[in-house]
């Protein structure tokens, strides 16, 4: 069942509501054309397109290619997936916001991968130049071994530079994971965004990485960390206000996360950090508090909207177990519940909003 659109309202026209695809269902099992249409017909405006479900549906051009040729590589379907895409897109109404995510990338210490990871982000501009005339490219922080990367900031920004300039005119977005090796904040993030000093180089703010940063623990039987996490998140969130400029923010993400059983099979994954298994399966949509939502989202969200004065994109990624069901309503269900998720923060920002202004 489709959610129907609410009319926008005043506040609506600050910000344009879009979802990533891996929201919408997982690439093996749900097609990128049902997803584009579950969102197009739950009143998204844009997509953040993750490089698996682009893969998935080249791999579908090749198997029904009529005259297809084995010389033809990986990458010639995609960038014919990248084409239909933007049509696809195009004829309902979606702009295609972002690529994502080009993971692994800064600080690598082997010169031969550095290079490698190079050649590959050439090739994701040359599908965003396909993609959009004005989407960027999301590099979210490293979260290899520490054998693998180096802790140096200097080499980090020269890296990210590099990016930016290999990119460029295509833009940048830095996202510090919650889980991220060395950069695991939006304070180091943005540290790095600010010296590395390219007009197309930002960063992306997620109010689920930020609060499981600062604030939870799914672990604990509390779910939180200590008593100190409010006041921590609320002196993160001033010093984002008065540090951050918005100009430079490229997309705001929303999810919340999910109050699980400590005990939960899947935050024990051996070598695997518990935040990024409990990112991996039990992400919500903001104020999903029937479903087990307890993360201080709105917090963040008005920091990050409200606070900075940012316009632009808002999207919602979600990584879920529901995500990994093979129903084909799966799409459906999920744009359905962004949809009621969009309107629900909204509303919860509209009263932020208004109450300071009462103040």
């Amino acid at each position: 069942m489709h959610f129907p659109p609410t009319p926008p309202s005043e506040l609506d026209t600050r910000w344009m509501p879009a979802i990533a695809t891996v929201s919408l269902g997982a690439a093996h099992l749900h097609s990128l054309p049902a997803k584009i249409d579950s969102a197009a017909q739950n009143g998204q405006r844009g997509l953040e397109l993750f490089h698996d479900d682009l893969a998935q549906f080249a791999q579908s051009l090749r198997r029904h290619a009529r005259h297809a040729s084995a010389d033809r590589t990986d990458r010639e379907y995609e960038i014919d997936a990248a084409h239909a895409i933007r049509d696809l897109c195009t004829k309902r109404g979606l702009q295609v916001l972002a690529l994502q995510p080009f993971r692994h990338y800064e600080g690598l210490l082997d010169p031969n991968q550095h290079a490698q990871r190079i050649d590959e982000l050439k090739h994701w501009v040359e599908l965003s130049k396909i993609l959009g005339d004005d989407l960027f490219i999301l590099i979210p922080s490293s979260f290899l071994d520490p054998s693998q990367i180096t802790d140096d900031r200097d080499r980090l920004v020269a890296d990210l530079r590099q990016a930016a300039d290999v990119a460029f005119p295509i833009r940048i977005a830095y996202e510090a994971l919650a889980w991220g090796t060395y950069i695991n904040t939006w304070e180091d993030s943005w540290d790095i965004v600010r010296r590395a000093n390219r007009p197309n180089l930002g960063i992306c703010l997620d109010t689920f990485n930020i609060a499981a940063r600062l604030w939870a623990d799914p672990a604990s039987p509390t779910g939180r960390l200590s008593a100190h996490a409010d006041i921590d998140l609320q002196a993160s969130m001033q010093r984002l206000v008065q540090e951050v400029d918005p100009s430079r923010v490229m997309m705001v993400q929303l999810a919340d996360g999910e109050r699980v059983d400590p005990r939960s099979p899947f935050l024990h994954t051996p070598g695997m950090p518990k935040l990024l298994s409990w990112s991996r399966n039990a992400r919500l949509f903001p104020c999903e508090e029937e479903r087990g939502g307890y993360l201080p989202i709105c917090e963040v969200a008005d920091a990050c909207l409200n606070g900075l004065g940012y316009t632009g994109w808002v999207s919602m990624e979600v990584f879920s177990r529901s995500t990994g069901e093979s129903r084909p309503s799966v799409p459906d269900e999920h744009a359905a519940r962004a949809a009621r998720s969009w309107q629900r923060i909204l509303q919860q920002l509209d009263k932020k909003d208004e109450k300071l202004h009462n103040l």
